[in-house]
């Protein structure tokens, strides 16, 4: 494989002295792996914490900053951060107002959150911790016990970013966070396989002229395979399958997120087929997200993520944020 890299060991050390020679507002800690806010801790303010494995940038690095998240630990490819990473961030963020951890529900990130709870309460520090579980494809997968978390963390964490930058408490944010959380759900849907450094080729074989429905983001297996569809297709099937289960009486948010390798070109006329769908069930759309947001790697295809929108979501929603990742009104 053809891959920007050095050597597999070092991917993901220099991707972060990438980011702090890009974003200087940034704090980086290479040797920790830890990206915070440069004014952190805020005081009077509730920490946001989140992380999980590298390769599905920007989440989370790239939403470090004003209105989202105050630090970020990324674990190798795939794999989950330590609990020593999120102690330390703990205590980096923490200015006596408690701190939030937004866990994607994989395994072993939630075993280490869990544990990093506990080791930084032992150390003064008040946590809570809402956990994500979006994705309507399968009900377990390879790498958890119930939903797979994926796009509805960019919902929570924005969201109850912009609650946290507002100055509400930590109860308030928590509750917001779990209620965008359990608003949400997601369907992916991969047109080629993800290669990871360390493997240098495909991390599954998907034949060509073939597409896996509800694929997860480390390429765990969907509901099925089938045979090439059209863009038209894919939303009819993936929007619909959301619907199904998320049933909303009202304005959703939507996210169309790439998986990496696909063009804004294909995205935003997925994105206006999904807007077709949507419009066909008479859902309205209140904000609309096309990009790259939540990814793997270099897989190819592109999620969708819906939540059902109320006042209070939208007007933190359009609040200001300024992160490398999401940048508008600030």
């Amino acid at each position: 494989m053809r891959q920007l890299i050095n050597v597999p060991e070092t991917v993901v050390e220099e991707a972060l002295r990438g980011v702090a020679a890009a974003h200087p507002d940034l704090t980086v800690d290479v040797e920790n792996r830890i990206v915070l806010r440069g004014d952190a801790p805020v005081a009077g303010k509730v920490g946001l914490i989140s992380g999980g494995g590298s390769g599905h940038e920007p989440l989370h690095g790239g939403f470090v900053g004003f209105g989202m998240l105050d630090a970020a630990c990324p674990g190798e490819v795939f794999t989950s951060p330590v609990p020593d990473q999120m102690v330390r961030a703990a205590a980096a963020v923490d200015s006596g107002a408690g701190v939030l951890f937004i866990v994607k529900n994989y395994t072993g990130d939630v075993l280490n959150f869990q544990m990093a709870q506990e080791m930084a309460e032992d150390e003064g520090v008040q946590v809570a911790s809402v956990l994500v579980a979006d994705d309507v494809a399968v009900e377990d997968s390879t790498h958890t016990a119930g939903r797979r978390g994926t796009g509805a963390t960019l919902f929570v964490e924005k969201i109850a970013g912009a609650a946290a930058q507002a100055g509400e408490p930590l109860e308030r944010v928590e509750a917001l966070a779990r209620r965008v959380s359990e608003s949400s759900r997601s369907f992916g849907v991969a047109l080629s396989a993800c290669s990871t450094p360390a493997k240098g080729g495909p991390t599954f074989d998907l034949p060509a002229g073939e597409l896996e429905l509800g694929i997860g983001i480390h390429g765990e297996p969907g509901r099925e395979r089938r045979a090439m569809m059209t863009s038209g297709e894919i939303a009819d099937f993936a929007v619909q399958t959301v619907l199904d289960d998320l049933r909303p009486e009202g304005p959703v948010l939507a996210l169309v997120s790439g998986l990496g390798a696909t063009p804004l070109l294909e995205l935003y006329g997925f994105a206006g087929e999904v807007h077709r769908v949507l419009a066909e069930r008479r859902v309205p759309v209140a904000r609309t997200l096309v990009g790259n947001y939540v990814t793997s790697l270099d897989m190819a295809g592109a999620s969708v993520t819906l939540c059902r929108a109320d006042e209070e979501m939208l007007r933190l929603w359009d609040a200001p944020v300024a992160t490398p990742g999401l940048r508008w009104g600030a």
